[in-house]
């Protein structure tokens, strides 16, 4: 999703300067172009000449620099698709508030041509000293954006909110500016994620490898574009994303009321969860003591939650998962075929690179009738934003 943006950082005199050398360095990973922006103060906390190792282009410093053929703070201020100022202190919100331009970074600002995002760090008394409150209240009357910092311990030994967001949220809010915009507006997403947990006794369970994260991104995508979005999740290690109805079951039974309770509501389904096929048929109320003869288990079926939302199917557009170690296209046909699916999303869980767990994925979309597109190795959130193209698509056949 960033590959080929472009992208100024802002970097101000705080801190939290030096994990502004991990937004760049994750960034410029994405596939972003980028240029940095370090005000004096920013300086006396970081290097510039670290920026211009991560970013791969000189620092800008200083206002009155030259640039062949070009005004330095305008070639800089309509260059970019967005610009972020990370950290943002107290002293650049109130500049930018009260519209003063008196360095490089606040003229970048006021000449700015794209979004500009501004990501907050500084004492929690200066951060919700009613000055700085109003000035952020000012900035977003005015349409920039933000990402809220985070609360725990600061750097000047206190606790409270005022630390940097988590970079993982930077660079969510990050995509969602720079993605395909909000082309899903007015729709309503039920996503499910994760795996089941199905009790043996109170200390056991059955479960599978499922980390929840492709559904997760996918739930993230959506909300990005704009639609209504509600996370139905297994247990996880994840933190939903911002503006989504979370919902936490544990087992099966569980995501099948859940889903099937909201279901007529909605206008799209990604049945991304691991849902566990069987369950144990009886569940024992007391620790199941080690014995020195064999121990059997007894599985039942669990409900096919897939085939059933198929079944009860009007307007809704249906996108299933399948994760299978063999015969990928055979099954994966008959998968949507037998679940009145509109496509699948089929992987090998054993191919590097895909399955659970990962970052990336390597999938194929299955089309009733047999059509099937393959995709190239990609990481999790650009493929949730391409199953989201998929169901857009679909919808559009529909119409």
């Amino acid at each position: 999703m960033l590959a080929g943006k472009n992208i100024t950082i802002g970097v101000t005199g705080g801190i939290a300067a030096f994990k502004a050398a991990q937004l760049v360095s994750s960034l410029k990973s994405g596939g972003a172009e980028l240029n940095v922006i370090m005000t004096r103060s920013a300086q006396e906390f970081v290097k510039p000449l670290t920026f211009q190792v991560l970013s791969g282009n000189s620092v800008r410093t200083d206002l009155f620099e030259a640039l062949p053929g070009s005004v330095q703070h305008i070639e800089l201020a309509t260059w970019p698709d967005l610009i972020v100022i990370a950290p943002a202190t107290a002293n650049v919100l109130g500049k930018a508030a009260a519209g003063i331009g008196d360095d490089l970074l606040t003229t970048v600002i006021l000449a700015a041509s794209c979004p500009v995002l501004f990501c907050p760090a500084m004492n929690v008394n200066m951060y919700t000293n009613a000055v700085v409150q109003r000035n952020m209240k000012v900035l977003r009357s005015l349409g920039y954006e933000f990402v809220e910092p985070g609360t725990g311990r600061l750097a000047c030994g206190t606790e409270g909110r005022g630390r940097l967001a988590d970079l993982d949220l930077i660079i969510e809010k990050i995509e969602s500016l720079l993605g395909p915009g909000r082309d899903m507006e007015g729709l309503t997403v039920m996503v499910t994620a994760g795996p089941t947990v199905e009790h043996i006794d109170p200390v056991r369970y059955l479960t599978n490898r499922s980390s929840g994260k492709m559904g997760y991104a996918v739930a993230g995508a959506s909300v990005s574009r704009g639609a209504k979005t509600l996370l139905i999740s297994g247990p996880t290690a994840l933190k939903p994303p911002d503006g989504v109805e979370f919902i936490s079951v544990e087992t099966a039974s569980q995501m099948y009321e859940a889903v099937l309770e909201n279901y007529s509501g909605v206008d799209v389904v990604v049945k991304a969860a691991a849902v566990a096929d069987y369950r144990p048929k009886e569940v024992s109320g007391q620790k199941i003591k080690k014995q020195d003869i064999p121990l059997s288990l007894e599985l039942v079926r669990n409900k096919d939650i897939l085939a059933e939302l198929g079944q009860r199917k009007n307007k809704q557009i249906l996108v299933g998962f399948a994760a299978e170690t063999s015969a990928l296209e055979k099954n994966s046909l008959q998968k949507v075929e037998g679940k009145n699916l509109d496509f699948l999303v089929a992987n090998d869980v054993s191919q590097n690179g895909a399955g659970f767990g990962t970052d990336t994925n390597i999938v194929m979309f299955v089309y009733p009738g047999g059509n099937i597109k393959q995709m190239p190795l990609m990481d999790k959130k650009d493929l949730a934003h391409r199953i989201l193209d998929e169901v857009l698509a679909v919808r559009q056949k529909q119409k």
